[in-house]
């Protein structure tokens, strides 16, 4: 379900943010869903990252280097 449909869950909305390149709501996403450190959750969006570049590549309007270029952590 998408936005407003009230039913996506904190992955799903995760999903999401990540597919659209927002980083930072991605982040605060994972933390909020999964309960964890602004490092965990920051290793789970990596994770989560290249799991959906593989699997929902067509979704991505970025390359990997436009993705991350203006983000340092």
């Amino acid at each position: 379900m998408g936005p407003g449909g009230g039913g996506e869950t904190g992955a799903e909305a995760a999903d999401d943010a990540i597919v659209a390149g927002q980083i930072i709501l991605g982040l605060k996403t994972l933390r909020d869903h999964l309960g964890c450190s602004l490092r965990g959750a920051l290793d789970a969006y990596v994770a989560r990252y290249e799991v959906l570049r593989r699997e929902r590549a067509a979704d991505f309007t970025k390359s990997h280097e436009e993705y991350w270029a203006n983000f340092h952590s």
